[in-house]
C-alpha cells in the first residue's frame, strides 16, 4: 500500500468539507499570531471589534542594513514544521537535504554551501556548534519557535567571526507574552507520533516564566524499496525548556535551560543468514544541556545607551556505534560577551563589545570497520577571546550604513581579524538596494563535522594539520513593490560570491573507497544567483515563484569541478489560500531540484554502482487546516510525487563488505508521506 495512492481521495474529501463549511460556518477570527502590533481597534459601548489586515508569514527587514528575511510563525503552521530542519519547505532561500540514508542527519545549504558555514543563534547567542551541528536541526521543536531569521552572506560582527554565508536566528516562545497554552500532536503514516506543550505564567508584573516540553518516538521501521535498509531511523526524542525574564523600565533579565535526551536506531531491518552473520546496526545516544543568561541595563532613554552581559553554556555528550566503528564525544562549551550601545543623535549609533568562546573536545573513535582495534583519542582546546566595533548611519531609515571590524585570538590558530560592511539604500517606498562584503572564519573539527562518513565503508582519511577556514563573501540585492491589477507584486533579486582562501575539505574523488579529509589544495568559490516573485491574485490567494542558481566549484588538486552531491538549481512555486477569513488555510508548495554531479564512480567488476550525474527530480507538498477559535487540525503530505533516490544505500545488501556507501545522497530517501495533526492555542487575555 502506498499512501500517494489515497492521498488525492483525501483532498477530494477535504474539499467537499470545505464546500460545507463555507456555506453554514460562521467566520471565525483568525489565529492569534496573525495579528499585528499595529492593528486597528474600534470601540463601541458593548464591544471591541479588531480589524486585522493579514500578515505575509515571510518578509524581507526594510529596516536593516543586511539583507535579512524573517520567517513567522504563520508561515511556519503552512508545513508539519516538526523541528528546524523542516520549517524551510516553503522557502526559496534555504535547502535542507539529508547527510545520508541511515543516521537521518540534516544539513542546511544556503547560497549553495553547507550548513557548517551559516552561524546559528538562537535569541541572537552562537548555538549548536561543534558536535551539536550534524543534528542540531532537530534539536529545536517546531512549536518552540516564534520566528526565524535568515541573514545571507557577510552578517554583522556582533556575534562573532564565524559567518561566513549568513546566519540563521531563531526566536523562541517568550514567557513575557500575554500568559498562554498550546499543544500540538502530530502523527504520520510511517508510525512516528509526536506531542510539545509550551505555557507561560505572570508571577508579577515584571516577572513571568514558561515551560517547554517536546516529545517524539518512532514506532515502526520503514524499508520502501526494499533494500534490507532502514529509509530512516528510528528516533526517541525528549525534551525541556524553562524560561524566566524580569522586565521592568531600566533593567532586563532573561534566563533559560535545556536539557534533550535523545536515541537514533537505524541499519538492517532483515537479517539474510545466507549474506552475512549479524545484521549491520547504528546507534547513536545523545545527552545534551543548555544554558544562557541575559542582562541589559538601559542608562539613557534619549540616546538609547544600555549595556549587555550574556553568558551561555552547553554539554553534548553523544555515542555512536556504525557497525563496528565508534564515535564519541564530548563536547563543553562557554561563552561569553559583554557590549554597550549608544545613539549619537538621530543620525549615528555605536555598538562595542567584548567575547570569549571556550570549546572543548574529549573525542574517543574507531575508524577500522573491525571491532578488534582499540578506541583512539583526540582532545581538542580552543580559547577565543575577542573584541569589535561597529557604527551605523542611519538617514530616517533610508539610507543605512553599517560597518564593523572584530579581532580575535584562537589559542589554536592565532590571530584573525574579520571586517564586515553592510548598506542599504530604500530609493523609494517599493525600491530598495543593498549590498555587503565580509570575511569569515571557522574551526574545523573533522570527524565532529562529518561523523556520518562512518556509515560507510570507505577508508577515512584525515590530514594531521588542518588549518582554519577562511572566506570572503560578497553579494547584494534590489527588491521592491509593484502594481499589477490593482495588487500588489513584490520582487526580490540577488547574487552573493562567496570565495574560499582555506577550507576543510571531504574529497571522493581521490578514491571510491576514500574519503579524504584535508585542507583546500586549490580554488573553491561559489556564485548564487536568485529571482523570486510574490504575488496576491485575491484577497485570499497568494503565489510565490522563485529560482535559484548555484555554480559551486572546488580544486581538490585535480583541477576546477563542481562540487559533488550539490544541485546547480532550484525552483519553487508555492500556493497560500485562506478563505472565510482565515478559517480554512490551503497550502500548496512544488520544488524542482536541479541535477548536479557525484562523485567518482566506483565499480564492482565491470558494474558500475553509481552513475556520474543526477537528474532533477521534483518534490510536492501539501496541507489544509481548518482553524477553529482556540485549536485547529490540519492534514498534510510530504514528496507526494512519490520521488525517491533509487538506490540511496549502495551494497545493502552486505553492509559488512567492501561496496558499502550509504553517504551517495542527492535526494528523498522515502517516498510519499501524509500526516495528520492538532493544534490548541489559549490566551488568558
Amino acid at each position: 500500500m502506498t499512501i500517494h495512492r489515497y492521498f488525492p481521495l483525501l483532498l477530494c474529501v477535504a474539499a467537499s468539507v470545505a464546500s460545507h463549511a463555507q456555506s453554514g460556518a460562521q467566520p471565525q477570527s483568525p489565529p492569534s499570531d496573525e495579528v499585528p502590533a499595529d492593528s486597528l481597534s474600534i470601540y463601541s459601548d458593548l464591544d471591541e471589534v479588531v480589524v486585522t489586515p493579514r500578515k505575509r508569514g515571510l518578509t524581507r527587514l526594510r529596516g536593516t542594513a543586511t539583507g535579512t528575511e524573517r520567517i513567522n510563525a504563520s508561515e511556519l503552521k503552512r508545513a508539519a514544521c516538526c523541528n528546524l530542519g523542516e520549517s524551510f519547505s516553503t522557502s526559496p532561500s534555504v535547502d535542507v537535504n539529508y547527510s545520508d540514508a541511515a543516521t537521518g542527519a540534516r544539513q542546511i545549504k544556503l547560497l549553495g554551501l553547507l550548513g557548517t558555514y551559516v552561524q546559528n543563534l538562537t535569541e541572537n547567542i552562537p548555538n549548536l556548534r561543534g558536535a551539536g551541528a550534524q543534528y542540531g536541526l532537530s534539536y529545536i521543536p517546531g512549536p518552540w519557535m516564534e520566528s526565524i531569521q535568515v541573514s545571507k552572506g557577510a552578517s554583522s560582527v556582533k556575534n562573532g567571526y564565524e559567518s561566513v554565508t549568513g546566519q540563521i536566528n531563531v526566536e523562541m516562545l517568550k514567557p513575557q507574552t500575554d500568559p498562554s497554552l498550546s499543544l500540538n500532536v502530530f502523527a504520520d503514516h510511517m508510525g512516528k507520533l509526536e506531542a510539545n506543550a509550551a505555557g507561560n505564567i505572570h508571577l508579577s508584573g515584571k516577572l513571568s516564566s514558561a515551560l517547554l516540553l517536546h516529545g517524539e518516538n518512532s514506532f515502526a521501521t520503514h524499508d520502501e524499496n526494499g533494500d534490507g535498509f532502514a529509509d530512516s531511523p528510528a528516533i526517541r526524542q525528549f525534551s525541556v525548556m524553562n524560561r524566566w525574564a524580569h522586565i521592568s523600565d531600566s533593567y532586563i533579565f532573561q534566563a533559560a535551560a535545556k536539557y534533550l535526551d535523545e536515541k537514533r536506531e537505524s541499519g538492517q531491518t532483515t537479517h539474510h543468514a545466507a549474506n552475512i552473520d549479524h545484521p549491520y546496526q547504528i546507534d547513536i545516544t545523545t545527552r545534551r544541556g543548555e544554558a544562557w543568561v541575559k542582562n541589559a541595563y538601559m542608562f539613557n532613554d534619549e540616546s538609547g545607551g544600555n549595556v549587555a552581559l550574556i553568558v551561555a553554556g552547553s554539554v553534548h555528550s553523544q555515542k555512536g556505534n556504525y557497525g563496528h566503528r565508534v564515535y564519541n564525544v564530548n563536547q563543553k562549551n562557554l561563552y561569553g560577551s559583554l557590549m554597550f550601545e549608544r545613539d549619537f543623535g538621530t543620525l549615528h549609533s555605536l555598538s562595542v563589545g567584548l567575547s570569549v568562546n571556550i570549546d572543548s573536545y574529549r573525542q574517543s573513535f574507531r575508524l577500522a570497520r573491525t571491532n578488534f582495534n582499540p578506541l583512539l583519542r583526540l582532545d581538542e582546546d580552543e580559547t577565543t577571546p575577542g573584541g569589535y566595533t561597529q557604527y551605523t548611519f542611519n538617514l530616517n531609515s533610508q539610507l543605512i550604513v553599517m560597518g564593523g571590524v572584530r579581532y580575535d585570538h584562537s589559542s589554536i590558530y592565532g590571530n584573525m581579524f574579520t571586517p564586515r560592511v553592510h548598506a542599504r539604500w530604500n530609493v523609494a517606498d517599493p525600491l530598495s538596494i543593498h549590498i555587503s562584503a565580509g570575511k569569515g572564519y571557522r574551526t574545523p573539527h573533522a570527524l565532529a563535522d562529518n561523523s556520518h562518513l562512518l556509515a560507510s565503508s570507505r577508508e577515512i582519511i584525515i590530514a594531521p594539520d588542518l588549518q582554519q577556514e577562511e572566506a570572503w563573501n560578497f553579494g547584494g540585492g534590489l527588491s521592491g513593490t509593484v502594481s499589477l491589477f490593482d495588487r500588489d507584486l513584490s520582487w526580490n533579486t540577488e547574487y552573493y560570491y562567496t570565495d574560499f582562501r582555506h577550507q576543510a575539505i571531504v574529497d571522493f574523488d581521490r578514491s571510491p573507497a576514500v574519503a579524504y579529509i584535508g585542507n583546500l589544495p586549490g580554488k573553491s568559490f561559489s556564485h548564487a544567483l536568485q529571482a523570486d516573485i510574490t504575488f496576491q491574485l485575491l484577497d485570499d490567494l497568494t503565489v510565490t515563484a522563485a529560482y535559484r542558481y548555484n555554480d559551486v566549484k572546488v580544486d581538490y588538486g585535480r583541477g576546477l569541478t563542481d562540487k559533488p552531491l550539490t544541485s546547480r538549481s532550484k525552483g519553487l512555486f508555492s500556493i497560500g489560500y485562506s478563505p472565510m477569513m482565515g478559517i480554512w488555510q490551503f497550502d500548496v508548495t512544488l520544488g524542482i531540484t536541479g541535477g548536479g554531479r557525484m562523485p567518482a564512480p566506483k565499480f564492482d567488476g565491470s558494474t558500475q554502482l553509481w552513475d556520474t550525474r543526477y537528474k532533477a527530480f521534483p518534490t510536492l507538498n501539501a496541507q489544509i487546516t481548518r482553524n477553529f477559535r482556540h485549536w485547529s487540525i490540519y492534514l498534510g503530505g510530504e514528496n507526494l510525487t512519490g520521488y525517491r533516490q533509487k538506490t540511496p544505500v549502495i551494497g545493502a545488501d552486505n553492509p559488512w563488505g567492501d561496496n558499502f556507501d550509504a553517504t551517495m545522497v542527492y535526494g528523498p530517501v522515502q517516498g510519499a508521506m501524509a500526516y495528520v495533526g492538532v493544534r490548541y492555542t489559549f490566551t488568558k487575555y
